[in-house]
């Protein structure tokens, strides 16, 4: 059972790119998949809606649609402080603490999936091991970093 799953901005917007049309496949098939008895929620944070809020329309409003019927979590200090300790360990860059910040807001509300096509730094080996030993020695709720064909 999948659960619960937080989507990052780069899924949202991914399913209206027309320059990668393998991407705009695999994120609609994912997309159907978010439908399933099997989970219990999709979830996004502020964090999401404010990038999406810096789209031009008329993408912007295409965008705030798709995510409109999604759970909103917030950005919390205790977020916060997990993302800065993310950073500490190098897991993401500094001048990347939104996408330490999405995982931080999966991790701490025990979200089991975070979707994202951001293969930089989230959707690879290290950062899945990295987070989930962080998590761990945090005592945070452990967090699959997957791409929409895992789904």
């Amino acid at each position: 059972m999948i659960n619960k799953i937080y989507l990052d901005t780069s899924v949202i917007s991914a399913l209206f790119d027309e320059r990668t049309p393998e991407r705009k496949f695999a994120t609609e098939q994912a997309w159907l998949k978010l439908n399933d008895k099997e989970i219990s929620g999709v979830y996004i944070s502020e964090l999401v809606l404010e990038e999406l809020q810096r789209t031009a329309e008329p993408l912007k409003n295409s965008l705030l649609s798709a995510v409109s019927n999604f759970n909103v979590l917030p950005a919390t200090e205790d977020a916060k402080r997990l993302a800065g300790i993310y950073i500490k360990h190098g897991i993401f860059p500094e001048k990347y603490f939104d996408d330490a910040l999405h995982v931080a807001i999966a991790a701490l509300n025990e979200i089991g999936i975070l979707l994202s096509w951001n293969f930089t730094h989230l959707v690879k080996l290290k950062t899945r091991r990295m987070v989930s030993l962080v998590n761990a020695m945090e005592s945070v709720f452990p967090v699959e970093i997957v791409s929409p064909p895992e789904i």
